[in-house]
């Protein structure tokens, strides 16, 4: 009964939507939500940083940008508006001396309402001619409505065999398991104001930790700490961060903050990375972030001079050439070691986990010097980035790892530019590492006409370019050892209608994981869209990849390379057809092959309900998923508690149901609670290794309490 319940709810989601638009109604809170659904699309790649990302987006959700004083980077790393259209903005500002209402946007050339709607969350209007609050720092604070404390925890209910008493292996060890309960806590408190103040920390232990203090393994209650304190617009001070913060230049090919989406249903305003310099960090991811200080210097009208510096503990998993792993020791030196490598996954639950935890320094410092034109139109600048670690990072021997970085130190070089011509927006860096190898970044996104838009990118990362902070436009997860060429279309036919597309072409000139030649491949997207009004949106979207890959049984010296295809089909629908009910269905389906080898397939198909009350929303969706192999697994992003992202991946063949309960208490205490549900047919147990549950079924709760002050 529910799957036939699921496929009429789809169908009417598809074929009958026109109830769904009898009525136009006020804007509502934004759906992050489907804001990443959109600009991923398929997500594919469980390396990407989604947390991150989603994480960086709801900052500007929180402190929306004040168009008056808004910089291109600012408004570009919205992913919502085209270059035409920050231009004309900037344009009307100059010409008329500022916005006076939010509403003026519908006067600007260029700015149609499905545009307007999507960026009205994240941005507001505050009058030029306002002076600035000169109350105290500490009275801005108390009187702040971005004010709020965050207690959140999580759990699976069934027993994961990481959790099951040790057992004694025959040389008198004990088996490998969790030493920490399977509760997750987080804690968060944040305080914050548009160009003026941010100040926050977070302290989280994850599922499998210990809460425990013992200063000998870096164990001090929770296991991640981080706070931050950032200062606006002092004088000529810019921007002043201490404690944990995030640093964003040029391309991103040595310092980006996670702000790169990377090739996704969104073809156009992705490509480019965006220049913010300093931001805080709040996420609880337990890397890519700096620790130290950091502060933006404005020496002149169109020059901003950058400094930072940052030291912490870094997990580094080791392997030496002898068997000494119990003395290990920041006097390791070069010829003990076999391997060393950075983790970042942020566990520490088993005494290996443990053992690596925050047992090498790393410390990082830098410049950058930054140029903006008085006309917005053009800006550049220069980035020097220096790492250090206490210890020699070495990778294996394995051939493919030959040109990795080795060392204890690199230094990056790196100059970048943007310029705006008419309606072309070009823009490019080129970075040299310590090493000598090189990366190179070149694009530039146009406006054919008002409907029709183009973006092209030649990247080029040398197998010996290292940057362990860079994300740079790139198939790999990391930019080394790639060049390609992008090339992304968007056109709008008609006022509700958007038609994007992409192709990518790419090789691995040396080596990689898995293929011991140089390979290459190519991908390509094909998205139609339909947005009736802004209550409504439909789309279909079709992706083919193929890479080549190394031929099971071939040679090792002398291997041969057979093409990988990959084909994702997607259908999705959201509309409301009332203002307290919305729905969503979606549907995606995957192929896999690799030669003329057996084809294999995966699919996941899932209908959404949301209901809205006064103080009380409830969200649901029930799904099967069916898929042959591991190669077809389906990753879908799902609604969750304020400040979480999900995107749980689905193999195998099962149902999926899950529960998101909101209630506001007054109008300074919420309260959620997900309760997610997962059945496996066939299965007898779920996942492997510690995480391995007895059984077919799997069943997770998130809670979750806000406090405004």
């Amino acid at each position: 009964m529910p799957k036939r319940i699921l496929f009429a709810l789809f169908f009417l989601s598809f074929f009958v939507p026109g109830f769904a638009l009898a009525q136009e109604l006020p804007r509502r809170e934004v759906n992050l939500d489907l804001l990443v659904q959109e600009l991923f699309s398929q997500q594919q790649d469980k390396d990407l940083p989604y947390e991150d990302i989603y994480e960086n987006l709801l900052q500007y959700y929180q402190n929306p940008i004040n168009l008056n004083r808004a910089n291109r980077e600012e408004l570009s790393s919205l992913f919502i508006l085209s270059e035409v259209q920050i231009t004309a903005l900037f344009e009307h500002i100059n010409r008329t001396g500022g916005l006076l209402s939010i509403y003026e946007l519908q006067t600007i050339e260029g700015f149609d309402l499905i545009t307007i709607n999507k960026l009205l969350p994240f941005v507001t209007v505050l009058e030029t001619g306002l002076q600035t609050d000169r109350r105290p720092l500490w009275e801005r604070m108390l009187s702040e409505e971005n004010n709020y404390l965050l207690i959140r925890y999580e759990r699976t209910l069934q027993k994961k065999k990481g959790y099951l008493p040790p057992t004694i292996k025959s040389n008198g060890q004990e088996t490998s398991h969790y030493k920490g309960s399977p509760d997750k806590l987080l804690l968060r408190y944040r305080v914050a104001h548009t160009r003026d103040f941010s100040l926050g920390f977070t302290l989280e232990k994850d599922a499998g930790e210990q809460f425990i203090f013992d200063s000998k393994t870096h164990r001090y209650g929770f296991d991640f700490y981080s706070a931050h304190f950032q200062l606006y617009d002092k004088g000529r001070l810019k921007t002043l961060a201490i404690g944990d913060y995030q640093l964003s230049f040029g391309q991103g090919l040595i310092a980006a903050s996670a702000f790169g989406v990377g090739k996704g249903g969104e073809t156009i305003t992705t490509t480019r990375r965006s220049d913010l310099g300093i931001r805080p960090y709040t996420s609880t991811l337990e890397s890519a972030f700096f620790r130290g200080a950091a502060a933006t210097y404005t020496l002149t009208n169109t020059l901003n001079l950058t400094g930072f510096y940052s030291r912490k503990k870094v997990d580094v998993s080791f392997q030496l050439l002898q068997d000494s792993l119990d003395q290990l020791n920041e006097q390791i030196s070069l010829g003990d070691l076999e391997s060393s490598s950075l983790q970042e996954t942020g566990f520490h639950r088993t005494s290996t986990e443990i053992a690596r935890k925050h047992n090498v320094t790393e410390q990082i410092s830098g410049a950058n010097l930054a140029y903006f034109s008085k006309s917005r139109r053009a800006s550049g600048g220069f980035t020097v980035f220096n790492s250090s670690y206490s210890v020699p990072l070495l990778r294996s021997d394995a051939a493919y790892n030959r040109f990795e970085f080795r060392g204890s130190n690199n230094l990056l070089l790196s100059g970048y530019y943007s310029y705006n011509w008419r309606n072309v927006n070009f823009f490019g860096e080129a970075a040299r590492s310590q090493s000598g190898g090189l990366g190179l970044v070149q694009g530039l996104m146009a406006s054919l006409t008002s409907q029709v838009e183009v973006a092209m990118l030649y990247r080029n990362y040398a197998r010996n370019f290292h940057t362990l902070y860079g994300d740079g436009f790139s198939e790999n997860t990391r930019p080394i050892n790639e060049k390609g060429f992008y090339t992304g279309l968007k056109i709008r036919p008609a006022s509700r209608w958007e038609i994007t597309a992409y192709y990518d072409r790419f090789r691995f000139p040396w080596l990689r994981f898995g293929v011991n030649a140089p390979s290459g491949g190519e991908e390509y997207l094909l998205r139609l869209l339909y947005k009736p009004s802004k209550l409504a949106t439909f789309y279909g979207q079709f992706r083919t990849e193929n890479k080549e890959l190394e031929e099971p049984g071939s040679l090792q010296n002398i291997p041969g390379l057979e093409l990988a295809t990959r084909r994702n089909y997607l259908l999705s629908a959201d509309f409301a057809p009332t203002g307290r009910l919305s729905l969503r269905s979606r549907l995606q389906f995957s192929s896999y092959n690799v030669g003329n080898g057996e084809r294999t397939t995966g699919y996941f198909l899932a209908q959404d309900v949301n209901l809205e009350f006064r103080r009380f929303r409830i969200s649901s969706r029930y799904a099967v998923f069916d898929t042959d192999d591991s190669e077809n697994r389906q990753y879908v992003t799902e609604k969750d508690v304020l400040y979480a992202f999900s995107i749980p991946s689905f193999g195998g063949a099962g149902t999926r149901m899950y529960t998101v309960l909101q209630y506001s208490f007054s109008g300074k205490m919420d309260v959620w609670l997900k309760l997610a549900y997962t059945h496996y047919r066939y299965q007898k147990t779920i996942s492997s290794g510690l995480e391995e549950i007895q059984g077919p079924r799997r069943t997770d709760v998130r809670a979750q309490v806000r406090y405004r002050f």
